[in-house]
C-alpha cells in the first residue's frame, strides 16, 4: 500500500521526521512521534521534543518557509552546538510517515535552517526552501584584489606547503577572541593576519575564527580574531594556524609565489579615475596610463 492509499482510508497512523545534517557531516533525526523511528540510516528520535508549524509552500519561485520549535535537551539538539554556530545553513529534511509501515513516508520539505533563537530553554529556527538560494547575489566581481580564498580551487596554492600552516596548542586566551604564544617566534610578526585559526579539538572541535591582528608583544605572540569563538576554548586545546593573505597582487606575489593565479584585477582604475584631469608637468598623450 501506498502513503496516498493509507491516507484514503481516512484512519492513519502519521508522524513527522525530521534529518538535520551539519556542515560538518553530522546528522541528527527528531519525529513527533512517541517512539524512535529508523529509515534513510536515520534514527529519528521521539524524545527531541521537536514540533513543526504548517509549511507554507508555494509555486513559482517564492520561497517555502516553516518554524520548528523544540526544547533544548543533551539528546536532541544542544544549546551549546546552536551558540558555536554548528547548525548555521544546516541542510533540512522533513517526511511525513506512517510510523506503523516506515515504507509509506513522502518527502514534505527540503531545504536548510535558517536563523535560530533561544529563549526558557527552548529553540526556535527558520525553515527555509531550496529557492531561497536563488535570492543570493551572483557573478564576478572586478576589482583589484582578489576573489579567491587562500588554498581553495581558484587560488591552488597548497596550505600545507612548510612555512604556511602549523599546529600548537592554546598558552594563554581572552574571551575565545585573544590568544598569546610564548613559545611562537618561527614567523615574523603579521604573518598569520587575514589568516584562519581553526580549533582541532576540544568543545570548540571544528571552528574556524579570521584572525585580524598578529603581533609580537613582552608576553609573546598575540592573535587576535576578528569575532570570539563561540564555544569555550582553554589551554591546551589544538589550534591550525594559517598564513594570512591580504589579497594583494604584491603580497600573492612575494609572499606565496602564486601570481600566476592571483584572481583581482591591480591595474583596473578606480574611482578616482572618472573624475582625473590634465596636469602639468605629466604626460598627456592619451595613452595608457600604467605602463
Amino acid at each position: 500500500m501506498s502513503l496516498s492509499a493509507h491516507l484514503a482510508t481516512g484512519t492513519t497512523t502519521l508522524c513527522r521526521a525530521w534529518a538535520v545534517t551539519r556542515a560538518d557531516g553530522v546528522t541528527l533525526g527528531f519525529t513527533d512521534h512517541d517512539r524512535d523511528l529508523n529509515f534513510e540510516d536515520v534514527v529519528f528520535r521521539a524524545e527531541s521534543g521537536l514540533t513543526a508549524r504548517a509549511l507554507e509552500q508555494v509555486t513559482g519561485l517564492a520561497v517555502d518557509n516553516s518554524e520548528a520549535v523544540g526544547a533544548l535537551r543533551d539528546a536532541g539538539l544542544q544549546e551549546g552546538d546552536i551558540m558555536a554556530g554548528r547548525y548555521d545553513a544546516a541542510s533540512l529534511r522533513i517526511w511525513e510517515v506512517n510510523w506503523a509501515d516506515l515504507t509509506q513516508r513522502a518527502l514534505l520539505f527540503r531545504g536548510s535552517l535558517g536563523e535560530i533563537t533561544r529563549a526558557g530553554g527552548a529553540f526556535r529556527a527558520e525553515l527555509r526552501g531550496l529557492s531561497e538560494a536563488l535570492d543570493a547575489q551572483a557573478g564576478r566581481l572586478y576589482h583589484a584584489q582578489c576573489s579567491a580564498v587562500l588554498g581553495d580551487a581558484a587560488c591552488r596554492f597548497d596550505l600545507s606547503t612548510p612555512g604556511f600552516a602549523l599546529q600548537t596548542v592554546i598558552e594563554q586566551v581572552e574571551a575565545g577572541q585573544h590568544f598569546t604564544f610564548a613559545g611562537l617566534e618561527t614567523d615574523a610578526a603579521g604573518w598569520f593576519a587575514h589568516g584562519r585559526l581553526v580549533v582541532l579539538d576540544g568543545a570548540a572541535a571544528g571552528l574556524m575564527g579570521h584572525i585580524r591582528e598578529d603581533r609580537a608583544t613582552a608576553a609573546g605572540r598575540r592573535i587576535s580574531l576578528w569575532e570570539g569563538l563561540r564555544a569555550p576554548v582553554v589551554p591546551g586545546d589544538l589550534l591550525r594556524l594559517e598564513a594570512g593573505c591580504d589579497k594583494q597582487a604584491a603580497t600573492c606575489r612575494a609572499k606565496f609565489a602564486n601570481l600566476l593565479n592571483f584572481q583581482g584585477f591591480p591595474h583596473i582604475p578606480g574611482e578616482d579615475w572618472q573624475s582625473a584631469y590634465p596636469r602639468a608637468g605629466q604626460p598627456n598623450d592619451g595613452g595608457a596610463r600604467r605602463r
